[in-house]
C-alpha cells in the first residue's frame, strides 16, 4: 500500500485506554442512577463525550452536559480505574515511518492536554507533524474534520493518506475524509470495522517496506 502519510487515531489505536473509558462512563451512569447497557456505554468510543453526553441528556434530568464531563473525566485516575497499555506494534510502526520520512498526524476525539500527555508517555511525541484534537474541530468523529485537518496540516492530500483506527465512527471518519483506512479490532470486532479497507488484530500486522509503503497482513 503505497501512501504519502498517515494519520492514527489515540484512544484504542495507539494505546488501549478503552476498559478505562468505559469504566468511567459506566461510572458517571451508575452515580446519577441513568438507565444504561453495554450498547449505549460503547457508543461513546471514538467520539467527542461532550458531543454523545448531549444526545444523553435526557437520561440525567437537571445536569449539564459540561458538569457530567468534567465529572466523568475525574475518574480517570481514581481507585479502581484499568490500568492503559500501548497496542502492540503502535509505537514501533510509528517510529519505522518517522524515520522512513514519512509525515505522521494524529487525529483523536481527546482534548489537547490529554492527547500531549499520552503522546509524550508513549514516547513518540515528536514523531507527529499535526496534533488534531477535539479542541481544534467543530464536528467530531464520523464527521471528518479531525482527518482532513491533520491533512492539511501536514501538506498532504487525503486521497495519499493512511487513517488508522479502532471505533465506527473513526473508521466512517477516515472514509469520508476519502482516506485509506487500516482498522484496529483493539476495541471492537472485526464486523464492528467493515468499513475499512484492512482490518488487523493490532500495530504489529503492519510493517514499513521500501517506497516507502506499508504491508499489511491478514484482512
Amino acid at each position: 500500500m503505497e501512501l504519502s502519510a498517515a494519520v492514527f487515531d489515540l484512544d484504542g489505536t495507539l494505546i488501549d485506554t478503552e476498559p478505562r473509558n468505559r469504566a468511567m462512563w459506566t461510572w458517571l451512569f451508575e452515580s446519577h442512577g441513568a438507565a444504561h447497557d453495554a450498547a449505549l456505554i460503547a457508543s461513546f468510543a471514538g467520539r467527542r463525550g461532550r458531543e454523545v453526553l448531549a444526545e444523553l441528556l435526557h437520561l440525567f434530568p437537571g445536569r449539564s452536559v459540561e458538569e457530567l464531563y468534567q465529572q466523568a473525566i475525574s475518574y480517570e485516575h481514581g481507585p479502581g480505574a484499568p490500568v492503559v497499555a500501548p497496542v502492540p506494534g503502535g509505537v514501533e510502526l510509528v517510529r519505522a515511518m518517522h524515520e522512513a520520512g514519512l509525515p505522521l498526524g494524529v487525529a483523536t476525539s481527546g482534548q489537547r492536554r490529554y492527547a500531549e500527555g499520552l503522546l509524550t508517555g508513549l514516547g513518540v511525541r515528536e514523531c507527529f507533524g499535526a496534533v488534531v484534537t477535539a479542541d481544534d474541530v467543530v464536528t467530531g468523529k464520523p464527521d471528518p474534520e479531525g482527518f482532513l485537518a491533520a491533512c492539511a496540516r501536514l501538506g498532504v492530500p487525503p486521497e495519499a493518506a493512511v487513517g488508522f483506527e479502532d471505533a465506527p465512527a473513526g473508521v466512517a471518519a477516515v472514509k469520508a475524509a476519502g482516506m485509506t483506512c487500516v482498522g484496529v479490532t483493539t476495541t471492537q470486532p472485526a464486523e464492528a470495522l467493515v468499513g475499512a479497507d484492512h482490518v488487523v488484530p493490532d500495530l504489529k500486522e503492519v510493517d514499513v517496506v521500501p517506497g516507502p509503503a506499508l504491508r499489511v497482513s491478514g484482512g
